[in-house]
């Protein structure tokens, strides 16, 4: 059982934490009450003050050993993330690499990123004056996070919030708490106060406690949106970053390398039993190509093994709970009797959730307009790009899009005209690298994560200005 030092004393039931694969007991954790919420912020308003006070070298340090120690037990962090999210253990491998990478990146952010010098000469009236600004932290940040990448999504939240100076309030998802108390046990391990971060795992009382409270000065929040509307309502003045997800549209244009389109695709949709924010959903097939897009692409999706997690063949894991599997049932039924046609999968087995491919879907349908989270992917043709374009940016919600051609100009067009926060050219839409601005574009997002672009908005500049007034 894990318990980090505050959890123990407001816990009331135990949590359960079981593979969404087989349902077997992964591990346990203490629930925490939303009533202790005045324990969670006295102990996080003492992490504040230390925060505040370590040195840059030394955050930065720790955040360096956090991440060795990491790369080192990569397997341990691998099997955990399998176990609890089923992901697929080839994929765990690879956020837990990512994770390694974003502590790295948090690490050199706070040795290098503390401000800069402000021309104050350059305006008349200003002569005798000159000065700097700094990046002070904010204090207390409350981190929400989702189940889906339960180890990096965590350290993209920590990581930079360490790396400004702030203490961090932590509530991951009750699916996945273990990947995450895991990385703040090795950051403790690695020279963290422990009062930096507080833990705390429960359900939405215990959310919504966190997101009121006053002396808490920044939500960060990755998940669904109407989790997100709520906490806008509730959350007072205080800083939001949200990433809600997106619905991605990938574009393939018929001068296109064909055979890397496919296999892009196939890649980004079912990566992480779609259960990924800038999976693949829609694909926008120039009608030459279609029909020999969609016979390669269904038939590598058949080819895919859905199944255990752990065992290394497996392509698609299963998705994490039996309502997630019925709501994908659903809106694939809600498009089959809307005229859609079903080309392979819908087909559940338990928690598995076959790789699904519809096209004729009607753009009324809630598969084509919402995210799914789900191993649903829809094919539509179009004519010319503009069409193309104006059906990709239909939806109210954008993370990234993507665009397969080998015309300069057709990549460029789209690049401008696409409502995302993110156009891939020639690369899947769920592509991340962990240092790049990440967020979206329309309802729903706000800020950006990427290591540098959290720090800064955990982070608020303070002005120093000396006027040199003469004897």
């Amino acid at each position: 059982m894990h318990n980090l030092a505050l959890t123990q004393a407001t816990g009331l039931e135990e949590i359960a934490v079981t593979s969404p694969f087989d349902g077997t007991l992964v591990g346990t954790v203490v629930e925490t009450c939303a009533a202790s919420v005045d324990a969670l912020l006295e102990r996080a308003r003492r992490g504040a003050q230390i925060a505040r006070t370590l040195p840059r070298h030394k955050r930065s340090a720790i955040l360096e050993t956090a991440a060795a120690a990491i790369e080192a037990s990569r397997e341990e962090f691998a099997l955990l993330i399998a176990k609890e999210a089923g992901k697929t253990i080839t994929q765990a491998r690879k956020e837990t690499i990512r994770c390694v990478n974003t502590l790295k990146l948090s690490a050199d952010e706070a040795k290098r990123n503390a401000g800069e010098v402000i021309p104050f000469d350059a305006y008349a009236g200003s002569e005798s004056r000159q000065g700097w600004y700094t990046r002070e932290p904010l204090g207390i940040i409350a981190a929400i996070t989702p189940y889906n990448d339960p180890l990096n999504l965590v350290a993209h939240k920590l990581g930079p919030a360490i790396a400004g100076g702030n203490a961090v309030l932590l509530k991951p998802s009750e699916f996945t708490p273990l990947s995450a108390v895991k990385l703040v046990e090795v950051m403790i391990e690695s020279g963290l106060p422990e009062e930096i971060i507080t833990v705390a795992i429960g359900g939405p009382e215990l959310g919504k406690a966190l997101v009121a409270a006053r002396d808490v000065r920044m939500i960060s929040f990755t998940g669904g949106f109407a989790t997100g509307e709520a906490i806008a309502k509730t959350a007072g003045l205080k800083k939001l970053a949200m990433d809600l997800g997106g619905n991605a549209p990938v574009i393939v244009m018929e001068n296109c390398n064909f055979d890397a389109a496919v296999e892009a695709c196939v890649s980004g949709a079912y990566w992480a039993a779609g259960q990924n924010c800038i999976g693949t959903q829609r694909i926008l097939i120039q009608r030459p190509i279609y029909q020999q897009f969609k016979a390669k692409f269904v038939a590598d999706t058949k080819k895919l093994k859905t199944g255990n997690p752990l065992d290394a063949d497996t392509d698609v894991g299963p998705l994490i709970s039996e309502k997630a599997v019925s709501r994908a049932i659903a809106m694939v039924e809600r498009a089959l009797a809307a005229g859609a046609t079903l080309l392979c999968g819908h087909r559940p087995a338990g928690n598995l959730y076959p790789p699904t491919v519809l096209e004729d879907v009607p753009i009324s349908c809630d598969v084509w307009g919402e995210e799914v989270f789900a191993p649903i992917v829809i094919l539509q043709p179009f004519d010319g790009l503009a069409d193309a374009i104006g059906l990709a940016n239909g939806p109210d919600y954008s993370l990234h899009a993507a665009i397969f051609t080998n015309d300069l100009e057709a990549a460029l067009e789209t690049a401008s005209k696409i409502e995302a926060g993110g156009v891939m050219v020639n690369d899947s839409s769920d592509y991340r690298f962990d240092a790049m601005p990440f967020g979206g574009f329309k309802y729903g997002s706000m800020g950006r994560e990427g290591v540098r672009f959290a720090y800064e908005d955990m982070t608020q500049p303070k002005v120093v200005c000396i006027n040199r007034l003469k004897p």
